[in-house]
C-alpha cells in the first residue's frame, strides 16, 4: 500500500517554527470543547464536489537542523544509547523519535530530517477534517458519492465496491475509518477534497503550530511524479499504473525516484511528528471528543502488526499510521510506522520510525521497529 510543495493560484503555505510543547499521558484537554461553543444551525446532508487533480509544484521549505530544546528533564540515557545505535546501525535512512508524553524531552535519530510520509500523512488529512467538524463546517454523517473517476492507485478496498454499481455512497464516518485502519487511498483523497485539498491541511498544521511536516498533491499526483509518469485517470483501473510504470526506462524511473527521496514533497521530521501526537494526545490538537475519536480509530488499524506494535510488550498499548513508499529493486522506500505506545500505568510516549530508503529486508525493518518499541519499554521510568 502507498500513500502521499510554491502551488497555484494564490494560496501560501505559512510555516509556524515553535517549540516542543509539553503535553501529559492521560490529560484534560486544554482547548475549548466543541460544546462550549454558541449553537449553530443544523447542516444539511450533502454530497460532495470532487476534482480529482491538485498541480504539482517545487518543494521550497528545507528544514532546520534538529536541536534538542532546553530540556528541563533529561530522558533515560540507555533510552538514548539505543536509539542512536539503532540509527547508526540500520543499513540505510532512518529517522527516529521518541517523546515522553507529559515530559518536555525528545530523544531523537535524524530527528529534524524530511522523510518520505506515504501513508502516514492521512493522519493529517483526518485531523484537518476533524477540525473541520470542531468548527461546524464539515459533518461526519455527511455522505459523497464515489465513481470511477475518484479512483486513485494502489490500496484502494473501494474500488470493488465502485465497480458493483458504477458509484458507491457512504458517509465520511466510513471514509475515515476506512483510510485511517486499513490505508485505502480513494477513501482519504476522498476526504481531502471535502476539506478543500492540500491547503487546507497545510493551513490547518500551521495553525498548530507544527513545522516541519509537508503535505504532498494527493495520491495520485504524487505517486505517478514519484514513477516518472504523468497522471492518467485509467492508471486506477486494474493494473494499469504497474504496466505503464514498467514499460518506463530504468534511468527514468530511477531519476523520479532519486528526485523524490531527495526533497519529499510529503517530507516529514520525526520529531515534528512525535510533537503533533503529543499534542493530539493532550487535546490540543482538536476538540476533547474529536481527540477520543481519532485515537480511537488509530487504535483499531489493521497494517504494519510487525512494525513498532511487534515490540510492544504485553501489558502495554499502541495506536498508530503506517505508510509505504514504492520499490525500485533493490530499493524500497518510505517504511514508516508512527503512533503511541501507553505503558500499563498510563504513560504515554510518542515514536514515529521512518525508513527513508533502504536495501535491507522486510525482516530487519521489523527488527529496527521492534527495537525502538522494546527500548521505550525497557527505559520506562514509572512516575
Amino acid at each position: 500500500m502507498t500513500s502521499k510543495e510554491s502551488w497555484s493560484g494564490t494560496a501560501r503555505l505559512v510555516l509556524l517554527i515553535a517549540a516542543l510543547s509539553a503535553c501529559v499521558g492521560a490529560p484534560e484537554p486544554r482547548r475549548a470543547q466543541a460544546a462550549a461553543a454558541p449553537p449553530q444551525k443544523p447542516l444539511p446532508s450533502r454530497p460532495q464536489p470532487t476534482t480529482n487533480t491538485w498541480p504539482i509544484r517545487q518543494v521550497a521549505n528545507p528544514p532546520l537542523p534538529y536541536q534538542d530544546i532546553d530540556q528541563r528533564e533529561t530522558p533515560p540515557p540507555a533510552l538514548v544509547n539505543v536509539v542512536r545505535n539503532l540509527g547508526q546501525s540500520f543499513r540505510g535512512k532512518v529517522g527516529i523519535a521518541v517523546r515522553r508524553i507529559g515530559s518536555d524531552w525528545t530523544v531523537a535519530w535524524n530527528g529534524n530530517a524530511l522523510f518520505p510520509q506515504q501513508s502516514v500523512s492521512k493522519l493529517w488529512v483526518s485531523m484537518t477534517f476533524l477540525d473541520a467538524v470542531d468548527r461546524g463546517k464539515l459533518r461526519l454523517t455527511d455522505t459523497t458519492t464515489i465513481t470511477r473517476n475518484d479512483l486513485t492507485l494502489f490500496h484502494q478496498p473501494t474500488a470493488a465496491l465502485v465497480a458493483q454499481k458504477g458509484g458507491w455512497t457512504t458517509s465520511y464516518s466510513d471514509l475515515m475509518r476506512r483510510a485511517m485502519t486499513q490505508s485505502d487511498n480513494t477513501a482519504n483523497d476522498t476526504m481531502l477534497r471535502a476539506v478543500g485539498g492540500p491547503d487546507a491541511v497545510r493551513g490547518f498544521l500551521a495553525r498548530r503550530m507544527i513545522k516541519d511536516i509537508r503535505f504532498g498533491p494527493g495520491e495520485r499526483l504524487l505517486q505517478s511524479a514519484t514513477a516518472g509518469l504523468d497522471w492518467r485517470q485509467d492508471y486506477s483501473i486494474g493494473r494499469n499504473f504497474y504496466a505503464a510504470r514498467a514499460k518506463l526506462p530504468m534511468s527514468v524511473r530511477v531519476k523520479a525516484l532519486d528526485n523524490y527521496l531527495a526533497n519529499p514533497p510529503d517530507g516529514a521530521a520525526p520529531a515534528s511528528i512525535v510533537q503533533a501526537l503529543a499534542k493530539l494526545k493532550e487535546g490540543d490538537m482538536l476538540s476533547s471528543a474529536s481527540s477520543r475519536l481519532l485515537l480511537s480509530i488509530m487504535s483499531e488499524a489493521k497494517t504494519g502488526p510487525q512494525r513498532i506494535k511487534g515490540g510492544v510488550p504485553p501489558g502495554w498499548h499502541y495506536l498508530h499510521k503506517t505508510g509505504t513508499g514504492q520499490d525500485l529493486p533493490p530499493r524500497s522506500t518510505g517504511y514508516n510506522d508512527i503512533g503511541i505506545m501507553t505503558a500499563p500505568d498510563g504513560t504515554c510516549y510518542a515514536v514515529a520510525v521512518m525508513i527513508g530508503s533502504t536495501t535491507v529486508s522486510i525482516p530487519e525493518r521489523w527488527a529496527l521497529m521492534q527495537g525502538v518499541a522494546k527500548a521505550i519499554a525497557a527505559n520506562h521510568e514509572k512516575r
